[in-house]
C-alpha cells in the first residue's frame, strides 16, 4: 500500500500541475491588461511579495520520494512492500473469468427500504468498462512488460526474488508508476502465473498468460 500510494502520488503530479497551471493562466489572462495600467497609475505605498511561488513549492516537493526508510527501516522489511507470488508461465494460455462480487451486508436507502441483500451477486462488468489493462509481472520481466504496456495500462508487479529493487526504486528508475501484486486481486482474478495480460472483453475479463521463453527466442530470430 505504501508504494502504491507513493506511485499514484507521482503518477498524478504532471496532471495536478496542469490544472494549478490553467488556474493560474485564466486569472493571469485577464489582469495581464490591466497590469500596464497599474504600471503608471498607482494609488499608495507597494511591496514586493515575499511568500515563496506555490506552485515552485509543489513541483520541488513533488520531485523527492520521502525518506521513510529512517521511521520504517528498509524498504525490503516493510510489510506492505510484500507482494503477491505467482508461478512463472510455462505455456501461451488464454482463459476467462466473469469477476462476480457477492455483497456481504444488505444495502438499504437512506429511508432503510432494502434495495439488495446480503448474499446478492453480480458481475460489476455488466455496469463499467475497463479501458486500461493489467499487465502482471515479475521484477524479471519489466522490461518486457515496459515494451508491452499501453500508456494507460497498469503494470503489476509480483513477488520476485532476493535481488529484485522494489517497486518504488524499479519506478523511479523506468519513470513509470508500478503497483504491487496484492493477495485480494491475485483471489479475485485466479492469477496463478504470470506473465499475465488481464483485458475486459465484453463482460469478462480475458486472462493472456505468455510463456517469455517463447517470446525470447522469437525476439533472437
Amino acid at each position: 500500500m505504501v508504494a502504491s500510494s507513493l506511485h499514484r502520488h507521482f503518477g498524478r503530479c504532471p496532471l495536478l500541475l496542469l490544472l494549478l497551471l490553467a488556474a493560474v493562466a485564466a486569472p493571469m489572462a485577464v489582469l495581464t491588461p490591466s497590469m500596464s495600467m497599474a504600471a503608471t497609475s498607482k494609488i499608495g505605498r507597494t511591496w514586493p511579495i515575499a511568500e515563496t511561488d506555490a506552485l515552485s513549492e509543489i513541483e520541488g516537493r513533488a520531485a523527492h520520494v520521502p525518506d521513510m526508510q529512517s521511521a520504517f527501516g528498509p524498504r525490503e522489511n516493510w510489510s506492505a512492500m510484500k507482494a503477491a507470488t505467482l508461478g512463472i508461465a510455462q505455456a501461451d494460455r488464454a482463459r476467462t473469468v466473469v469477476p462476480f462480487y457477492t455483497l456481504d451486508t444488505d444495502i438499504r436507502l437512506p429511508d432503510g427500504k432494502l434495495l439488495y441483500a446480503r448474499g446478492y451477486s453480480f458481475n460489476p462488468l455488466a455496469y463499467v468498462s475497463l479501458p486500461q489493462r493489467l499487465i502482471v509481472v515479475h521484477p524479471r520481466d519489466l522490461a518486457w512488460a515496459l515494451r508491452t504496456a499501453r500508456p494507460a495500462d497498469f503494470i503489476l508487479l509480483a513477488a520476485g526474488g532476493p535481488g529484485d529493487a522494489d517497486a518504488i526504486t524499479l519506478g523511479e528508475r523506468h519513470g513509470r508508476a508500478l503497483f504491487l501484486l496484492e493477495e485480494r486481486v491475485k483471489a479475485r482474478l485466479g492469477l496463478t502465473v504470470a506473465p499475465v495480460i488481464v483485458a475486459q472483453a465484453g463482460q469478462k475479463l480475458v486472462l493472456t498468460e505468455v510463456d517469455r521463453r517463447k517470446t525470447d527466442r522469437r525476439a533472437v530470430r
